[in-house]
């Protein structure tokens, strides 16, 4: 049992909790996730990835948003209650070596929405490496950032929003600073996390110029091993497993409109479930 320490409603549908996990908060790097449970008898399994840990306090820190009856239920949870069931570190961590091998460079971290939550972590990193760190976020409208204070501590000047409906600073979408950055000449890496077809744009934005592009893929899993294969991908032609193999790839490889495809597979019985959900009155 994970006992909740802290729980905040970041806008309508999302939400950040705090809770212990002292052995994954101590083992954890930038790119991890777990794997949790709200119902240890009949609950399903969802990846989350970690947007904070504190090693010294114990603790992980998730934001996330409720899209299915598994995420409602979650949301329903508060401070003293406990998550039955958490699994982590899962997946490979993040390359933070430095954009150009061993030497610092130049990266791009591009985060959509609450993609914004697992790149925190990476972005830190990338920063404490000696990289110079561009951070680019979007969402539909101003209400929806989340981690905007953290993220602006980390590139300063460097930090760019992007709004749909211009609310708060461009409008337009992530791939117009994007393009103009990788244009410049002076990009050497790009990392990109958010809804699939935002990161599928993304490597077509930076393809053209050859920038190395990395995204970090949120498929459907269920045991975080590689056995089920509900997570399997094609990237560059070979079948992978985002839980084992992954979360992140060669963007320019990643066969996105497979994975696209993929993930749309069990949308009747996800919706099917939230409407259960909100019909027995446990998410009000």
């Amino acid at each position: 049992m994970n006992k909740i320490l802290a729980k905040k409603r970041l806008s309508e549908n999302v939400y950040q909790m705090t809770f212990e996990a002292p052995l994954i908060a101590s083992e954890r790097k930038a790119g991890q996730f777990i794997i949790l449970m709200v119902d240890e008898q009949l609950g399903e399994r969802i990846p989350l990835t970690i947007a904070d840990a504190d090693a010294e306090k114990g603790t992980v820190t998730i934001i996330f948003q409720t899209v299915g009856a598994t995420t409602m239920k979650l949301s329903t949870f508060e401070p003293g209650d406990a998550i039955p069931a958490v699994l982590g570190p899962l997946g490979r961590p993040t390359d933070i070596r430095g954009a150009n091998g061993e030497k610092p460079g130049h990266v791009v971290c591009v985060g959509g929405g609450i993609g914004v939550a697992p790149m925190h972590p990476i972005a830190q990193a990338l920063k404490a490496a000696g990289n110079r760190v561009t951070i680019i976020m979007g969402a539909r409208n101003k209400s929806l950032f989340v981690m905007e204070d953290e993220m602006r501590a980390i590139a300063g000047d460097d930090l760019i929003l992007i709004t749909d409906d211009g609310s708060s600073g461009r409008k337009g979408l992530v791939t117009d600073p994007l393009k103009e950055l990788c244009a410049s000449g002076t990009v050497d890496e790009v990392i990109a996390i958010g809804p699939p077809i935002m990161m599928k744009f993304c490597a077509l934005a930076t393809k053209p110029f050859g920038v190395k592009t990395v995204a970090s893929l949120n498929t459907v899993m269920i045991d975080g091993t590689g056995m089920c294969g509900g997570c399997r991908v094609s990237v560059g032609g070979q079948t992978k497993f985002v839980c084992v193999d992954g979360p992140e790839f060669d963007a320019h490889q990643v066969d996105w409109d497979l994975m696209l495809k993929r993930m749309g597979a069990f949308k009747p019985q996800e919706a099917a479930a939230k409407d259960h959900v909100c019909k027995s009155g446990i998410f009000k």
